[in-house]
């Protein structure tokens, strides 16, 4: 039977297929945001990739206050899921407080149900960019190019074990070494440090 016979045949039963529904994912908001004001008002995230020097992949989430611009977050790992995803933000909070908004685009792991949860129990705001304007993530793409240029591109990791150590120094050195020139040209841990001072003073 071809495949015009069939449509004809579906038609004049009034047969129909049942399409799938798409998964439940998160929603969060896009209205336009404001420049944050405090540090903990909002954070950016994002996954940057790079590869073993065996040729096997990993990825890096980076999570970013927008307004210290101190980096949180630099976790690699072979895979990132999810459910990951929601424990790293947890362990930051831990050591932090928790944000008002986060601000991420729209990959699955950003949308999975376990970041849907996650928002339900913890009460943040999510923010999702619109699809193909990374720029409206500008404060961790601006993150992202530093950390490729000056560590992933410089850098011959061959494990992962190794990869953690040496993110995590150049995360130590950005956050307390690096004078960043939207601060006043002082690091983002004096920034943060200086900010809480005018705050306990007022």
């Amino acid at each position: 039977m071809n495949l015009k016979k069939l449509r004809r045949l579906y038609r004049e039963e009034k047969l129909t297929v049942r399409k799938r529904g798409g998964r439940k994912r998160a929603l969060g908001t896009r209205r336009p945001l404001a420049r944050p004001s405090r540090a903990n008002e909002r954070w950016s995230l994002d996954f940057v990739s790079d590869a073993f020097t065996d040729g096997r992949r990993f990825r890096v989430l980076a999570v970013v206050d927008d307004f210290t611009r101190e980096c949180l977050a630099l976790v690699a790992d072979t895979s990132l899921s999810g459910r990951r995803l929601a424990r790293e933000l947890d362990a930051v909070i831990t050591r932090r407080g928790k944000p008002q908004t986060i601000v991420s685009d729209n990959g699955t792991e950003m949308t999975s149900m376990a970041i849907l949860e996650w928002c339900q129990n913890t009460y943040v705001d999510w923010h999702y960019i619109a699809p193909g304007k990374p720029m409206q993530n500008g404060f961790v793409e601006s993150f992202n190019g530093s950390f490729r240029d000056e560590c992933l591109n410089e850098t011959l990791f061959s494990s992962l074990t190794q990869a953690g150590i040496e993110i995590t120094a150049w995360k130590e050195d950005y956050n307390r070494n690096r004078p960043h020139s939207s601060l006043g040209n002082i690091t983002p841990s004096e920034f943060a440090s200086q900010i809480a001072l005018e705050k306990q003073a007022a």
